[in-house]
């Protein structure tokens, strides 16, 4: 549960960076925003702790933002991912030119 909540914090922490360069808010917002943002990240470490589950969290998110990695290799830098082991998966099979 607390890892969702770290990933809405995130999506947030996006957001308001997206509409600050958009020129969306003013500074005034800016300031109130960032302040509730630190607010929330002091909040949820603090949580982290009380339930004796930072560590654990931290092992989700790894492993959460190990298999985007993966995915978004995968999507932008396919070449990798053509071959076995290095090796191109047309050599010998005279089906690539």
């Amino acid at each position: 549960m607390i890892a969702i909540v770290e990933i809405i914090k995130e999506t947030l922490r996006l957001e308001t960076l997206r509409r600050m360069e958009g020129g969306a808010l003013t500074p005034q917002d800016t300031e109130r925003l960032g302040q509730a943002l630190m607010d929330l990240d002091e909040a949820v470490e603090q949580l982290k702790v009380d339930l004796g589950v930072a560590e654990a969290v931290k092992a989700v998110r790894d492993g959460l933002d190990r298999a985007v990695g993966d995915i978004l290799d995968t999507m932008l830098a396919p070449a990798p991912w053509n071959g076995v082991q290095g090796q191109s998966l047309c050599q010998g099979s005279g089906a690539c030119p």
